[in-house]
């Protein structure tokens, strides 16, 4: 059974930080490269970044860069957000997705992604 899950979001202060892991089980995990997407109330689910199948080369949304970093451990199957300097507006729910597509291409079109994972809440108060 192929899972994607993603755990680590919760409440966090303006300024504060989080951790978002997505572990991944039943698919090649290093034949696909990883994404973080998420959901606003009222807005579409958006990629936030990617990452390539060796880690070398990542993908980040204007809005987040210089803030978050994703990394991936092949060995533990598992993607790793590292959010800081969260805003109200990254208040989302977080998922994560895979894709056996290059890094890029198409980073938005959520149909290029095979397996997606059940989402985390992430919350930012102000």
């Amino acid at each position: 059974e192929v899972q994607l899950q993603a755990s680590g979001g919760g409440l966090v202060e303006v300024g504060g930080s989080l951790r978002l892991s997505c572990a991944a089980s039943g698919f090649t995990f290093d034949n696909y490269v990883i994404a973080w997407f998420r959901q606003a109330p009222g807005k579409e689910k958006e990629a936030v970044s990617q990452i390539d199948i060796n880690g070398g080369k990542t993908y980040y949304r204007d809005s987040v860069k210089g803030r978050f970093t994703i990394s991936r451990d092949n060995a533990k199957n598992t993607v790793y957000l590292q959010m800081n300097s969260l805003k109200p507006e990254d208040t989302a729910v977080y998922y994560c997705a895979a894709t056996p597509y290059g890094l890029g291409a198409g980073v938005d079109r959520r149909s290029w992604y095979d397996y997606w994972g059940q989402g985390t809440q992430v919350t930012v108060s102000s």
